[in-house]
């Protein structure tokens, strides 16, 4: 990851931060991209730059503004004078039981989990064929097993785990592109999920019979942008074997 420029979406807090700390604790400088959460994204880049003068910087952008990513890329470029992965990790996620769901629903959750991974990607593409880079898609496992009640987050995310593989081929040879799917790994915040005996019955169907941690994916995802040099168009699930045991 030496010297390697990655640009992290969503990437203030849980998940996304954890990812932003792993690659930067191997030598990569961290184009930090955040929405909302400047406060978090801010103190974030702080604690990167203490630690490595330089190596992390801020961008806000809204993702569902496709008109905003060509811009968001060239900033980071002319930032850090190249960017050599890509990690699409933010995501919208709330239940949307079939009855009542809306067009701006629609438009949130495949807009955030599918067609901002897409048009990032289309943006970065030049850039990252130069530098023979890799893009990480943070999918689920539950794009192949939806989650009841959820139908329109798992229509998205099983939209980007064949977004991964077709990538992988439009940017062939020269970029590698990949997924994770994490499984319990930071619960999702909302009173819904707050219930001790449920998260106990969602912990039981997992081979490992714990939670993972946001370390576990950033692990991967370092893994898939500097040790995996032969691995591309693939899906790893990280979820204790969650997956295979529903």
């Amino acid at each position: 990851m030496q010297g390697k420029v990655v640009l992290v979406t969503g990437a203030a807090k849980r998940v996304g931060a954890a990812i932003c700390r792993q690659l930067h604790a191997g030598g990569a400088n961290i184009a930090v991209h955040y929405r909302s959460s400047a406060g978090e994204a801010l103190a974030l880049c702080d604690a990167l730059n203490e630690m490595r003068p330089d190596s992390a910087t801020a961008f806000q952008a809204d993702l569902l503004d496709i008109a905003q990513l060509p811009a968001l890329i060239s900033d980071i470029v002319e930032t850090f004078g190249r960017l050599d992965a890509l990690v699409n990790n933010a995501s919208s996620f709330y239940a949307t039981p079939l009855a009542a769901i809306d067009e701006q629903q629609w438009q949130d959750l495949l807009g955030s989990n599918l067609k901002a991974p897409l048009f990032l990607a289309q943006a970065a593409a030049d850039e990252l064929r130069r530098r023979h880079g890799a893009i990480v898609n943070i999918a689920d496992i539950h794009a192949e097993r939806p989650m009841h009640g959820h139908l329109l987050y798992s229509t998205a995310k099983a939209g980007l785990v064949a977004l991964t593989k077709g990538l992988a081929q439009e940017l062939a040879p020269q970029v590698r592109v990949n997924a994770v799917a994490p499984g319990v790994i930071v619960w999702p915040e909302g009173e819904a999920w707050a219930d001790v005996e449920m998260r106990r019955r969602i912990v039981a169907h997992t081979l490992l019979k714990r939670e993972g941690s946001p370390e576990d994916i950033a692990k991967t995802v370092e893994f898939l942008i500097s040790h995996a040099p032969y691995i591309t168009g693939q899906v790893i699930a990280v979820d204790g074997g969650r997956s295979i045991n529903l």
